[in-house]
This record gives C-alpha cells, structure tokens and sequence, in this order.
C-alpha cells in the first residue's frame, strides 16, 4: 500500500517538474518586452487614473508619450510632471493644455456619511479601489489611497461627496522655492 502512495507522490512529482520547467521556458522565450522609455515615463507619472488626459490611465498616456505624443495633458501632475517629462525626453517644456483641465492643490473625496444611501455608484467609479462600503450600507473614503481624481463625485445621485483640499502635514510640508531670478549682486546693486 505505501509503495503505491510513494509512486503516485513520485509520479506527480516529476510531473509538477516536467511542467515547471516547460512554463519557465516559455515565460523567457516568449516574454513580450515593454518599452523601457514607457516605463520610465509611466513612473513620473502621478498615477491618478483619472483620464483627464483623455487615456483611461496612465500607463496608456505613458505609452503615448513614448510614441511622440504631447507632455502636456496631465492636470494632476501640474508643471513640476510637465517638466520632469520634458528633462527626461530632452524637448522643451510646453504650459499644461488647458482643454485637459487646470493643475489644482492635491484633493481627497470626503464621503458625507450621514447623507449616503449606498448606491454604490461611486465605488465603480473610483479607478483606484479608494472607496469602501456595499451596497445599501454607507460608504466611506480611504484617504491614503484616493488620488482626488473628481471621478465619483458627478455619479453620485444624493451629492453626498466633497472634495477637500489635503493640508500639508508634517510628512507632505515642503520649502517653498525661492524667487527666481535674485541673486546676492542684485541686493548689494539695489542698496548701493
């Protein structure tokens, strides 16, 4: 009895060998190489998936930019996207295409809890998951993931979403970049 269990171990073993080795031959020879330039893009990219930029994501707009398309369609990346693209690809930063929308301060949604009747529109339309809740039951907003996209707030039929403007805290506070253009020789120049 147990040679007959050893056998059938043995035999789904090499088996389970046999068919490893044949899919990690053919995961080499037949990987689709992606576009490192793409990728490169992709990771400047603020990762909103909102298509503002007229691309159902970023990775699309990304493979676009690779493809020669402008650099200038993403209002959640604002000018610093605009010009990190621009420095990578070595062409001349363009102002943020209007048509796509205006760069705004970084927002989250804010799901007034008391008002919402658990429709669920909002969590099928939220690209990133950002939204908790079912159906019939309130909804509430993970804030560490919602990319203030604006996507959920026109489905909404109760108009029981906000977006809120994220104050800098002690993990997102910056220095703010001084003036260009001064320099030490213009003050010592202006009070001669």
């Amino acid at each position: 009895m147990w040679t007959s269990v050893l056998v059938a171990v043995l035999v789904l073993l090499a088996l389970a060998v046999v068919f490893g080795g044949l899919l990690g031959f053919a995961a080499e020879r037949f990987k689709v190489e992606g576009n490192p330039l793409a990728d490169q893009i992709d990771a400047l990219l603020p990762q909103t998936q909102c298509g503002q930029c007229s691309y159902p994501g970023c990775r699309p707009y990304a493979e676009a930019i690779a493809r020669g398309g402008c650099i200038n369609k993403c209002p959640p990346g604002g000018e610093s996207t605009i010009k990190a693209l621009a420095n990578l690809l070595g062409v001349e930063p363009e102002p943020l295409d209007a048509e796509h929308g205006v760069e705004q301060v970084k927002r989250v949604a804010v799901i007034r809890e008391d008002e919402c009747i658990g429709c669920t529109k909002c969590i099928q339309a939220c690209p990133v998951d950002a939204i908790l809740g079912a159906a019939k039951h309130m909804h509430t907003v993970i804030e560490g993931e919602c990319t203030g996209c604006d996507l959920c707030v026109e489905p909404c039929p109760v108009d029981c979403i906000d977006m809120v403007t994220v104050e800098p805290d002690i993990l997102t506070w910056t220095w703010a970049p001084p003036t260009p253009g001064l320099i030490a020789t213009d003050r010592q120049g202006a009070s001669a």
